[in-house]
């Protein structure tokens, strides 16, 4: 039924913990795991400064290390379940886009969400509304309260 899943992942305790739920469903079902980690470029976004690009450019790599690092754990984690799995980092795309795009190549779509509610919801938006809102596929969430992240 669902062979082929998505998981994507920003490198969070929230993101970890619908990880290691999302494997332990992927092990039962057989399916196989597409991890997959989407990077805005902040040199792209247009608020560099011409003082700040020198600082924008390490911050871009800083991040692509830090995205690569959380897909390396979290292959490790499907390595230790015995769950066949991919690492997929999309650069220059935002992660709802990018979601729904990769979405498309699979059967089901499991992430966290943190369940932000009021002002922290209005600032930081939510990654997982946003691709819920535009899927085709189903979504499996999984909730992780802020105080545990």
């Amino acid at each position: 039924m669902y062979e082929r899943i998505l998981m994507p992942t920003d490198g969070s305790a929230c993101a970890m913990h619908a990880i290691n739920e999302g494997l332990a469903l992927a092990k039962q079902l057989g399916s196989e795991v597409t991890f997959l980690y989407a990077l805005e470029n902040p040199l792209a976004s247009g608020t560099a400064t011409p003082e700040s690009l020198p600082y924008s450019a390490q911050l871009w790599e800083d991040l692509k290390q830090t995205a690569d690092e959380a897909l390396r754990e979290a292959v490790a984690a499907a390595e230790a379940q015995g769950v066949p799995a991919e690492a997929k980092r999309v650069d220059n795309q935002s992660p709802v886009a990018a979601i729904v795009s990769a979405s498309d190549e699979h059967d089901l779509v499991i992430m966290g969400t943190h369940g932000r509610r009021g002002f922290n919801r209005w600032m930081f938006g939510s990654v997982a509304e946003g691709a819920l809102r535009r899927a085709k596929r189903p979504f499996l969430l999984i909730r992780n309260d802020e105080a545990d992240d």
